[in-house]
C-alpha cells in the first residue's frame, strides 16, 4: 500500500506540472529558449584561422 501510494503521490505532482499552466509552462518556455542559445552560440561561433 505504501508503494502505491507513493506512486500516487508522485504521478499527482507530475498531472500538477504537466497541466497547470503557470508553473509548467514557462518552466518548459524557459528551457528551450536556454537550448535554443545554446546552439545558437555553437553555430555562430567559429575558430580563429592561424596563418
Amino acid at each position: 500500500m505504501y508503494i502505491q501510494n507513493r506512486i500516487a503521490h508522485i504521478l499527482d505532482r507530475f498531472d500538477a506540472l504537466c497541466n497547470d499552466l503557470t508553473s509548467g509552462l514557462p518552466a518548459e518556455i524557459a528551457a528551450r529558449q536556454k537550448q535554443y542559445e545554446y546552439y545558437r552560440d555553437k553555430l555562430l561561433t567559429f575558430k580563429e584561422k592561424v596563418c
